[in-house]
């Protein structure tokens, strides 16, 4: 079956709305609703289809854009392949603004009010990937002190909590207060680990934070935990997605991210970018390395290894939907 390659812009401002337009009468789906963008056109990058058509459907220039991750999907006239790339920047080409050149409407949107409709299916694989933050917090509590850990979580959550409603990690904004946490603590004991595993569970609640549990699927069910994140080592034994709102998983080359993409796990992590503590022996893959193996990821990557908040920039340019720390998650 034929596939057609389409770039898609997701625009995003920093208060996580994202931009939307209407799809103009004649056209298959008239009416519906979806992120701008076009068809590339042969020997056309991504980027230069997105520049071509957004100038053409909305009277605007792209100014910064980054790689996001790349999928199909199956309509009755037509197979396509979805290039999203994440928006930031951008200015009018004249004065008339950002405008519906074809005559199309277009709304700014935010995933929890959602006020236009009905929007192509296309769209659902991106709005799930925008309702994940760019940080994911991985725990260290055994290493700093259970109390002291859970102390620093409830701090940095009650002051995020103070400043009243705000951007929640969407798109490409950094945020220091972790919305999205991951559950490994290889050196508790069984007793302590489900106790701080339930006391994490209960106050993460409180505030609105996704927790998933490494490898443990029946710790997760049994604390009621979001989700649970899989090793490399799980996705080469299981073959039907674990019963969770969330799956994420590690990867570590690209056969590896195949294999989460074929599981439908949410997102994967990738590492280690540069060198850590935590595995000192590991060559670090490099940004180079990295880029090359997301590379139309079928699915959202987390960059891991020797990260913090201020490499959130290269990190998005080099195609990871955002970082995964550990140590350096409260320090910047």
């Amino acid at each position: 079956m034929k596939v057609t390659d389409v770039a898609v812009a997701v625009f995003l401002k920093a208060d996580s709305s994202f931009l939307l337009s209407s799809r103009p009468q004649g056209k298959p789906y008239a009416d519906y609703w979806e992120f701008p963008g076009g068809k590339i056109e042969p020997a056309e990058t991504v980027r230069a289809a997105l520049r071509r058509e957004l100038i053409e459907e909305l009277n605007v220039v792209i100014d910064e854009c980054t790689p996001w991750f790349t999928f199909k999907m199956h309509y009755e006239h037509a197979t396509v392949r979805l290039h999203t790339w994440r928006v930031t920047a951008w200015h009018d080409v004249d004065d008339a603004g950002m405008c519906g050149m074809e005559g199309q409407e277009f709304a700014w949107q935010r995933l929890d009010n959602l006020t236009v409709g009905p929007t192509l299916p296309g769209c659902v694989p991106i709005f799930r990937a925008l309702s994940l933050p760019t940080t994911y917090v991985v725990t260290n509590a055994a290493e700093v002190g259970v109390e002291a850990y859970l102390q620093q979580l409830r701090a940095v959550w009650g002051k995020n909590a103070a400043r009243g409603p705000s951007n929640r990690g969407f798109g490409v904004v950094a945020t220091t207060a972790p919305q999205l946490l991951q559950l490994r603590e290889k050196g508790m004991n069984p007793a302590a680990l489900r106790k701080f595993s339930t006391e994490l569970v209960a106050a993460a609640r409180e505030h609105g934070i996704k927790v998933l549990v490494n490898t443990d699927v029946e710790l997760a069910n049994e604390i009621g935990a979001d989700g649970v994140h899989l090793t490399s080592a799980q996705l080469a034994t299981i073959s039907t997605r674990p019963a969770f709102d969330w799956v994420g998983a590690s990867v570590h080359n690209r056969a590896e991210l195949d294999l989460a993409s074929q599981l439908k796990c949410d997102f994967a992590v990738l590492g280690s970018v540069q060198a850590t503590l935590s595995h000192p022996s590991q060559k670090p893959l490099g940004w180079v390395n990295f880029a090359d193996i997301v590379r139309d990821s079928p699915i959202p990557v987390f960059a891991i290894g020797g990260l913090a908040l201020a490499d959130m920039t290269i990190a998005a340019g080099n195609g990871a939907h955002g970082i995964a720390m550990q140590r350096r998650a409260f320090t910047e």
